[in-house]
């Protein structure tokens, strides 16, 4: 664990995980895996979001309670695996401003290619979680969060399944400021840019395409 990198070793975190890196895992299991997962990284993510008081009243008695201050939370999913882990994080805080950018990646320069961005207002005064389950070259993850701060975020982290060394890399290089949140970082990235051991392509996995 670091200022910029956090690995998320909680047991149900990395079982899970396991279970999705089987070959044999199921399109369905792999979905439903990815959104439990996906709550067990948001709850490490959002653990030290501001609490303010509010008076309400128990079947009992009023008391003053703890609540969420100041605006919620902002999710971006990198399109299209990153609505995966998106669903399991809106179950945690549905009232959650959600926002969209679409990359893919050019196969022979390994280049990300934007092809869609609706983002929310007034990112500036909110935490934004951007979400895709892997992060390997790092440059579209890069290309992302170069998009979200150009709307007026300030307050960044970055969540995802698995990481590569290179890709860690790549974004502390571009942005030092945004926490990387992960259950796993795994060897190395292949001749192809895919992560080694890693799970295979997680939006083919989740969406049962190939």
């Amino acid at each position: 664990m670091s200022d910029h990198l956090t690995v998320v070793k909680h047991p149900l975190v990395q079982h899970k995980l396991t279970l999705m890196r089987r070959r044999e895992t199921s399109t369905s299991e792999f979905r439903q895996l990815l959104r439990e997962i996906s709550q067990l990284l948001a709850y490490e993510i959002t653990s030290e979001l501001p609490l303010t008081n509010r008076t309400i009243e128990t079947p009992l008695t009023e008391m003053e309670a703890p609540v969420l201050a100041g605006k919620k939370l902002a999710l971006v999913s990198i399109l299209r695996a990153g609505n995966g882990l998106l669903d399991g994080v809106l179950d945690l805080v549905p009232s959650a401003r959600v926002g969209f950018v679409g990359l893919y990646r050019d196969e022979e320069t390994l280049q990300p290619v934007q092809y869609y961005c609706k983002l929310p207002d007034a990112l500036r005064d909110r935490l934004v979680i951007a979400v895709d389950p892997m992060l390997a070259t790092g440059n579209s993850s890069v290309a992302a969060v170069d998009l979200i701060k150009d709307a007026g975020a300030k307050n960044i982290r970055f969540m995802c399944l698995l990481a590569a060394p290179e890709g860690i890399a790549r974004m502390k290089e571009a942005h030092p400021d945004v926490q990387i949140v992960t259950a796993a970082v795994d060897e190395k990235l292949s001749d192809v840019g895919y992560i080694v051991p890693g799970l295979g392509d997680a939006g083919d996995r989740m969406f049962g395409t190939k």
